[in-house]
C-alpha cells in the first residue's frame, strides 16, 4: 500500500486514478511515499524520510525545494502542457484587451450608473477608448514551449504576423509550430519591429528580469507587453519607466504585485492562466499518472530534478538515484556480477549533477546486494520494485 498525501484540493479526475487496493490518499496521510500539490509552499516543510516523489499539478515548481529534494533522492514531477490551452486562451484575451481598452471602457461605463441619458453619454465618450485591431500586426513570442507554440498558431489564424524566439526549442515543439510562423535566434531583431511581445519561458536565474531596460529599449515605441508566464521575468521598474516615456503603451500581466496596482495602462489579472476546470483536471490527471508510474514501475517522466528515464518492465526492478559521476554503472554491474545475478535490461540517464539508473533482473535481490549498491560512493537511494 502506497501513501499519497495531498497538500491542496486535487481534482477527482486525477485522484480517481489511485486504486483503493494499492493507495491510501488524503490530506491527513502520514509517512507519505508521494505528495500531490498545486500551490502549497513546501520550502519550510520538513520532508518525511518516507518521501519518494512529489507531483506538482501544474508547470511551475517554485513552491517546491527542488534542489533539496534532489539531494535526498526525491523525484519532483510537473505537468508541462496540461494547462497550455487555458494559458493560451488567456494570452489571446490579453492581446485583445491590451489594444481595445476594454477594461478602462468597462470601468467608465459602470460609472454612468444613476446618470441621465446613458446611451447618449456612451456615444459621446467612447472615443476615449479607441484602440487598434490585432489583425495584420506583428507578434513576438519569447519561448516556444507547449504554450508558446499554441499562442503562435492561434495568433497566426487571427491574422497576425508571428515570429518566435527560443534557443532551446524542442523537436516536438518545432514539429507543432505552423510553417507560417517565423523563427529567429536573435532576440534584439525579434523585438525591434514587434507591435506585441508575449513571454512564455520558465523562471530561472538566467531568465529572471529578462525583460528589463535593455530589452525594452530594443522595442519599437508604443509596443504592448504581455506576461502570462512568471512575474519575475519582467523588471517592474523598467516597465513603469517605459510606460511613462511612451516606449510601452500597455502591460498586461497575470501576476499582480503591490507596485503594479493602480497604474495607468497596466492591466493586472489575478493569476487566472490555469484557472479553468479543464486545466485543473488535466494537471491532476497527468500528475497522478506520473506518480503512479514512478511508484509502481520506477519510470521518470516530466521530472524537473532528475532525468527522463523509462523502461518496459522485465521482472524485478532495481532503481537507483545517484550523482552524475563516472564509474557508477560499472560499480552496479560488478556488484550484481559478483553475486551471480544477470541483468535482463538496464538504462541510465543523467541530468546535470544527478542521474538515475533502472536495472531489471529475474528474481528479487538479496538484502546484502542492495546494501552494497547503497554503499557505492555517490548513490543517494536504492529501491527494489517487485
Amino acid at each position: 500500500m502506497f501513501n499519497v498525501k495531498t497538500l491542496n484540493k486535487i481534482s477527482p479526475v486525477g485522484l480517481n486514478h489511485f486504486c483503493d487496493k494499492k493507495y491510501n490518499v488524503g490530506d491527513d496521510v502520514e509517512n507519505p511515499d508521494a505528495i500531490l500539490l498545486r500551490s502549497f509552499k513546501m520550502h519550510d516543510m520538513e520532508l518525511p524520510d518516507s518521501l519518494l516523489a512529489i507531483g506538482r499539478a501544474g508547470a511551475g515548481t517554485n513552491n517546491i525545494p527542488v534542489d533539496k529534494c534532489a539531494e535526498k533522492g526525491i523525484v519532483v514531477f510537473n505537468t508541462p502542457g496540461a494547462n497550455a490551452n487555458a494559458v493560451k486562451e488567456l494570452t489571446i484575451l490579453g492581446l485583445l484587451i491590451s489594444s481595445r481598452k476594454v477594461v478602462k471602457g468597462y470601468d467608465w461605463a459602470q460609472s454612468l450608473k444613476g446618470t441621465e441619458d446613458v446611451a447618449g453619454q456612451v456615444e459621446k465618450g467612447k472615443s476615449a477608448f479607441v484602440g487598434p485591431e490585432i489583425y495584420g500586426k506583428k507578434l513576438a513570442i519569447i519561448g516556444l514551449g507547449a504554450i508558446g507554440v499554441m499562442v503562435a498558431n492561434t495568433a497566426f489564424h487571427l491574422g497576425m504576423d508571428v515570429v518566435g524566439y527560443d534557443p532551446y526549442i524542442s523537436v516536438k515543439a518545432a514539429l507543432g509550430l505552423s510553417r507560417h510562423v517565423g523563427f529567429t535566434s536573435d532576440l534584439k531583431s525579434l523585438l525591434e519591429d514587434a507591435d506585441y511581445v508575449t513571454i512564455h519561458v520558465p523562471l530561472t536565474p538566467d531568465t529572471k528580469h529578462m525583460i528589463n531596460d535593455e530589452t525594452i529599449g530594443y522595442m519599437k515605441d508604443g509596443a504592448r507587453l504581455l506576461n502570462f508566464a512568471r512575474g519575475d521575468l519582467v523588471d517592474n521598474n523598467a516597465v513603469k519607466k517605459a510606460l511613462e516615456n511612451g516606449k510601452l503603451s500597455t502591460y498586461v500581466t497575470d501576476f499582480p504585485s503591490e507596485d503594479l496596482l493602480g497604474i495607468d495602462n497596466i492591466v493586472t489579472i489575478p493569476h487566472l492562466g490555469a484557472s479553468t476546470p479543464e486545466s485543473e483536471d488535466n494537471c491532476a490527471e497527468m500528475a497522478a499518472k506520473e506518480i503512479i508510474d514512478y511508484l509502481e514501475n520506477g519510470n521518470i517522466v516530466n521530472s524537473v530534478n532528475f532525468p527522463h528515464c523509462e523502461l518496459p518492465r522485465e521482472g524485478v526492478r532495481i532503481t537507483i538515484t545517484h550523482k552524475n559521476i563516472p564509474n557508477m554503472l560499472s560499480s552496479f554491474s560488478t556488484i550484481l556480477a559478483e553475486a551471480n545475478v544477470n541483468i535482463e535490461n538496464m538504462v541510465n540517464k543523467g541530468k546535470k549533477d544527478y542521474a538515475y539508473t533502472i536495472i531489471d533482473i529475474v528474481d528479487a535481490p538479496k538484502d546484502e546486494i542492495v546494501e552494497k549498491i547503497k554503499g557505492v560512493d555517490g548513490v543517494i537511494s536504492v529501491r527494489v520494485i517487485l
